[in-house]
């Protein structure tokens, strides 16, 4: 056990800009300069209005910078479109009011319900689905991210030893990982904190292995995760498509609840329901599906 523990250190705290001003994260952040703050300050005593209201009037800030102090003072964080450390495909990263994002939420919600749990035994989630191409790696790089925006410390780990994904959705280098970690071939820690988003870290996959069925049913895969859950709020794992082998079924059984990603007019729903019934049988709870459409 103590080989996996030493692999998770706490992170640093979340950020907290409640108190502050508009102006001030927009100035901080490098929206808006200093002497066009202090003409906004002058418009809004002069008018009466609001911060953001006065800086629209002046043309000195754009709507976007106005949600964007916002979203920090709400402690909601997001990022500008085409800036940050994570790609385009994680929307949730960058359009908090996409409808695509508002489904994240809800399905936030409901896993919060269901699931997810304050002690450790229910707080690891495996999305898994029958074939490749269905958007499963997009689901669970937003999920991540719409958890992390509510405060929850979460780790996200690519277990998809095949084709993985994580590390260029999140541009982040993937020489050490979750292979490394199960073929006790890394010193440290692997785990990679995405600065952007305070509550969120990523343990990428690592080099491919020729193994990887025998790597995750090694025993260090279950410590691996009892560890992560006793560190984290919420750890949510990638899978490879049951179509691709039998990894899925192993990861599953060990994070014990799994929900199944599908793609609308794509999905064989006699694939579906026979893997829903394999990973029955190895004891692991199906919370639901998702009908992405990707």
């Amino acid at each position: 056990m103590s080989s996996t523990e030493s692999l998770f250190q706490p992170r640093e705290a979340l950020l907290r800009q409640r108190d502050r001003s508009i102006g001030a994260i927009l100035v901080d952040s490098g929206r808006l300069q200093p002497e066009a703050a202090e003409k906004i300050l002058a418009h809004q005593k002069e008018r009466g209005i609001r911060f953001g209201e006065a800086g629209l009037a002046l043309g000195l800030i754009s709507e976007e910078d106005v949600r964007y102090a916002l979203a920090n003072q709400f402690e909601y964080t997001y990022l500008p479109p085409g800036e940050g450390p994570v790609t385009s495909e994680v929307i949730a990263a960058y359009q908090p009011g996409h409808p695509c994002v508002e489904a994240l939420r809800a399905l936030r919600s409901q896993l919060m319900l269901r699931w997810l749990d304050s002690t450790a035994e229910f707080k690891s989630l495996a999305l898994v689905s029958a074939e490749d191409s269905v958007g499963r790696s997009f689901v669970t790089a937003n999920l991540a991210v719409v958890f992390s925006q509510l405060g929850e410390r979460t780790l996200l780990i690519d277990a998809n030893l095949r084709m993985p994904r994580m590390h260029e959705l999140f541009k982040l280098e993937n020489r050490v990982g979750l292979a490394s970690i199960l073929g006790d071939r890394t010193e440290g820690d692997p785990i990679i904190h995405i600065r952007a988003f305070a509550g969120l870290s990523v343990l990428p996959a690592g080099p491919i292995p020729p193994n990887p069925q025998e790597l995750l049913s090694r025993p260090a895969f279950p410590e691996l995760i009892k560890a992560a859950t006793e560190r984290y709020d919420v750890v949510l794992i990638d899978t490879p498509s049951w179509k691709q082998g039998a990894d899925a079924q192993i990861i599953a059984a060990r994070a014990r609840a799994a929900i199944l990603v599908t793609r609308t007019d794509y999905s064989s729903v006699h694939a579906a329901v026979e893997f829903v019934d394999l990973l029955g049988q190895s004891g692991t709870q199906v919370l639901g599906a998702v009908v992405n459409q990707f």
